[in-house]
């Protein structure tokens, strides 16, 4: 898996109609086109630059974890990485994004994909997390 970082998140934005409605996946209801409020994707997201940044994601290791190849994730970098959470890190200069998983005796760096086999950190390797996954977003035109 490799992931291309695209860089920080800018302040500010435009805000976007929330409909107050679940939108069915059938037809939709004629009387359900009012607008409940305006939101803000830096709101939604909880995007507080400078410490978030975006990082496309290329492979197939973390489609069980729902990231799929070319999904944009959201990484915040101001958070502790904790035991299950999914990381941006580089092992040994080379960036990554898998699930954390830490004990008394290891650190792994797991794939959500059967495919792969875990990546247990050994002594000697140079691990650096430079973040914490919060969100993923697809483009479903080329999914």
């Amino acid at each position: 898996m490799s992931v291309t970082i695209l860089g920080p998140v800018a302040t500010g934005g435009h805000t976007l109609p929330l409909y107050s409605f679940h939108v069915p996946a059938g037809f939709p209801s004629p009387a359900a086109d009012h607008i409940e409020k305006h939101i803000s994707l830096d709101e939604l997201f909880d995007i507080r630059a400078p410490h978030v940044y975006l990082v496309k994601i290329g492979g197939d290791s973390m489609q069980g974890a729902g990231i799929y190849s070319g999904d944009l994730v959201i990484v915040d970098r101001s958070l502790d990485a904790s035991h299950g959470d999914i990381v941006i890190a580089a092992i040994n200069s080379e960036p990554v994004c898998k699930r954390l998983h830490r004990s008394e005796n290891a650190v792994i760096l797991m794939s959500e994909n059967p495919k792969y086999p875990p990546r247990y950190v050994m002594e000697g390797d140079e691990l650096v997390i430079w973040g914490v996954v919060k969100y993923s977003v697809r483009d479903h035109d080329n999914a």
